[in-house]
């Protein structure tokens, strides 16, 4: 691997960790858009897996199952420590800042839906997205975006939308859900389409690019 795939991959890396927690964060609140019910993280989380498909691109199948699982331990984390500092005392000499509380401490049900929702479906598309390679090469690449998230994605908003709210809502504002979410993230999918062509194939391990 040279220098400059190197660089690319951890710029990369660091974009996928980085939309995985905006996600995370804008995912605690659920947002009407044309009628439509849609959490909010939807409108940026189908982005990681394009990126994971340039993670997966210019380092390896295992690199990119690290990576996916390194995320889920930052978010999972990030969880805890908001609702950590949400429980904490405020400083009654700036105010009582509860809105902080009520936005950001995440509720313990909705973020783990969403963490293991993450994990899975990341590591479906990965194995799709691997298959994809070594069944076509580099030939139409496109198609590793379309083939891996046209089962990742349904799976991703299947697990989020059970886990998250079957027993709390009705089972037709389930389906609606699923149905709202799943639109946006297939609009989203095929615009993110284009970033696999900003990285070159590069197809090593990390441990290779020592030498």
């Amino acid at each position: 691997m040279t220098h400059r795939s190197l660089h690319v991959l951890v710029l990369v890396a660091v974009l996928y960790v980085a939309v995985q927690m905006l996600a995370d964060i804008a995912g605690l609140r659920i947002v009407s858009i044309a009628g439509f019910s849609i959490a909010g993280g939807t409108l940026i989380y189908p982005v990681t897996f394009t990126l994971r498909d340039m993670v997966h691109k210019v380092s390896s199948a295992s690199i990119a199952r690290l990576l996916i699982f390194a995320s889920g331990a930052i978010n999972l984390f990030m969880a805890g420590l908001l609702w950590l500092v949400s429980q904490l005392p405020p400083d009654l000499g700036v105010g009582e800042q509860a809105e902080f509380g009520m936005v950001l401490a995440p509720v313990v049900r909705i973020s783990l839906a969403s963490i293991i929702a993450e994990i899975i479906s990341e590591l479906i598309d990965t194995e799709i997205y691997e298959l994809w390679v070594k069944r076509f090469e580099q030939r139409w690449q496109w198609g590793r975006v379309l083939a891996s998230n046209a089962i990742s994605v349904p799976v991703d908003t299947v697990l989020f939308t059970v886990i998250a709210f079957a027993g709390l809502l009705p089972n037709a504002v389930l389906v609606g859900l699923f149905v709202s979410n799943m639109l946006m993230k297939t609009i989203i999918t095929f615009i993110s389409i284009p970033g696999i062509y900003l990285v070159k194939e590069q197809r090593v391990d990390l441990g290779k690019a020592s030498g």
